[in-house]
């Protein structure tokens, strides 16, 4: 097994392009990685790595050695998934990505019911407004909110979350309640957006009578994560275009105030994607079925 976990070392260490990023994201520490690394070439005989003062990338012979080393640990992977089956105890890691909010509000509170149901699985969790490489940054399950576009994954459907637009009453009484979509064109209103590549927010949409309107609307700041969208809204700067469930207490309080509520957003499908692979492995199934259905009930309080 500590073979294993060393070439697990390697391919992160080639993937991220450290041994620090490579044993962190493994849940070890610099020292015990770069112990991995230096053990497999006395294995091998031969030098994984080019090391500098300053960076480290692999020799050739690392670069073939790692095409070959991510094929064997895919195969350990898919053998331990099959032999899981078996087993009426799943164990095992399930590494988990999801946006910020959704990920703080809805995913990390059902986490700990999940591993008290089933103890031996331990769920490792990344949070990030960005969109994510499944198989580049060796995620099982990746929660998102929005559209899914890669159908190389399975995708399960969790929610489809209503949005809003909102705005501090500070910020209305200066600008004015916008009364149309079009209130929000030409610069009459500073909109915050979710910006980062391929962001699905350079644009708003929104329903109206003659069906979906598009709004390349334009605003003097912009940010990659949602709270921030959130909280330069509370304090009067702009506005912004959330998920209902992630500012329903704000709406609540009157610290947020809906804007053309006859005209709201489209919504949000919220879901999750994983590898098909990984449908042979029940620790995967199990946390998927488990979240899908916490997750909804969890959603429909917050919306409500």
């Amino acid at each position: 097994m500590q073979y294993i976990e060393s070439l697990r070392v390697f391919v992160r260490v080639v993937e991220l392009g450290s041994i620090t990023s490579g044993g962190r994201d493994l849940r070890l520490t610099p020292a015990v990685a770069s112990k991995r690394i230096k053990e497999l070439e006395s294995r091998l005989g031969v030098r994984l790595f080019n090391r500098t003062t300053r960076s480290i990338s692999p020799t050739e012979v690392g670069r073939v050695f790692y095409d070959q080393a991510k094929t064997v640990l895919a195969s350990v992977d898919e053998a331990e998934a099959v032999v899981a089956n078996f087993s009426e105890t799943p164990r095992g890691a399930v590494r988990v990505t999801a946006p910020l909010g959704i990920g703080r509000r809805i995913i990390a509170p059902l986490v700990p019911a999940f591993t008290e149901k089933y103890p031996e699985v331990q769920v490792q969790m990344r949070l990030s407004d960005r969109q994510v490489d499944l198989m580049a940054e060796r995620l099982d399950v990746a929660f998102f909110l929005g559209v899914a576009k890669d159908s190389n994954f399975k995708l399960r459907q969790i929610y489809d979350c209503p949005r809003v637009l909102c705005a501090a009453p500070s910020y209305l009484e200066k600008r004015g309640m916008p009364e149309t979509p079009e209130d929000l064109l030409g610069g009459r209103h500073n909109c915050l957006l979710l910006r980062y590549p391929r962001s699905p927010e350079y644009f708003w949409q929104l329903k109206t009578e003659t069906g979906l309107r598009r709004l390349e609307v334009a605003g003097r700041f912009d940010a990659d994560d949602g709270d921030v969208l959130t909280a330069w809204a509370l304090e009067g700067h702009g506005i912004a275009n959330r998920p209902r469930l992630e500012v329903a207490r704000h709406l609540g309080s009157g610290a947020l105030v809906e804007v053309l509520p006859t005209t709201p957003p489209l919504p949000s499908t919220f879901g999750c994607l994983f590898l098909h692979r990984k449908l042979q492995d029940p620790k995967i199934r199990l946390f998927v079925d488990f979240m899908a259905e916490a997750a909804r009930e969890r959603i429909a309080r917050l919306d409500s």
